[in-house]
């Protein structure tokens, strides 16, 4: 029988908008496995970190450090695993390296054939065209709601609603500096929200730092 690993992936945005919670996409897989003869060894799941980046999600580098020669790495869809195609395809090479078979449940692509390979490099390509399309209409709008000072979502950390229009808090606009500088010094998601937990420092709403406020924090930012 064949063995394979699974990898599950999601942020609070993610499960919110798509549905793919963590105990979907491993069932998915583990109904995948039965169905195609492999024996499922195990699954590493990152909860509530974003694809964007390859740095700072632990359980994928579980998952492709326990994927070994002749095993495959299933996962729910291709986004799961990377948001860039310079990312998915630098992990594809590497697994076909290594004699490691990728799975994508969703497209219904392999990489064990050269036909397999094609569809899953087609795919990766439109799947960051479409991303950032989106990102760019998003980006558009929310940066004109915040050149006029509007609220443009929920109130983010550093700043309060007043009278519909953000206002800066500067208690927490010095927290969000210093979340950026450790972002930008190589830190994880996780590593921030200990440091900032460890520190006393509340979320907006007085409650613990997770990896995925962190980096809504982050994101928010980036908002230019």
């Amino acid at each position: 029988m064949h063995k394979a690993i699974g990898y599950i992936r999601v942020s609070t945005q993610d499960q919110a908008a798509e549905g793919v919670s963590l105990a979907a996409q491993r069932a998915k897989i583990a109904a995948w496995c039965a169905a195609n003869d492999y024996e499922l060894v195990a699954v590493y799941e990152d909860a509530g970190i974003s694809g964007g980046s390859m740095t700072g999600r632990d359980g994928l580098k579980a998952a492709l450090a326990a994927a070994t020669k002749s095993m495959a790495l299933v996962a729910y869809s291709i986004s799961r695993l990377a948001r860039s195609t310079r990312d998915m395809l630098a992990l594809a090479d590497g697994l076909e390296a290594r004699g490691v078979d990728l799975v994508s449940l969703t497209e219904k692509i392999d990489t064990t054939s050269a036909a397999g390979r094609m569809v899953f490099r087609m795919l990766a390509v439109l799947s960051e065209f479409e991303r950032d399309q989106v990102a760019e209409r998003t980006k558009a709008a929310l940066s004109h709601k915040k050149a006029k000072g509007e609220k443009y979502g929920p109130v983010p950390f550093g700043f309060r609603e007043i009278e519909g229009r953000l206002v800066e808090v500067r208690e927490e606009a010095q927290v969000v500096a210093k979340v950026l500088a450790m972002r930008e010094a190589g830190h994880t998601l996780r590593e921030i929200a200990a440091k900032l937990n460890d520190n006393g420092i509340q979320g907006k709403k007085g409650g613990l730092w997770h990896a995925s406020t962190v980096s809504y924090v982050i994101n928010r930012q980036a908002v230019a």
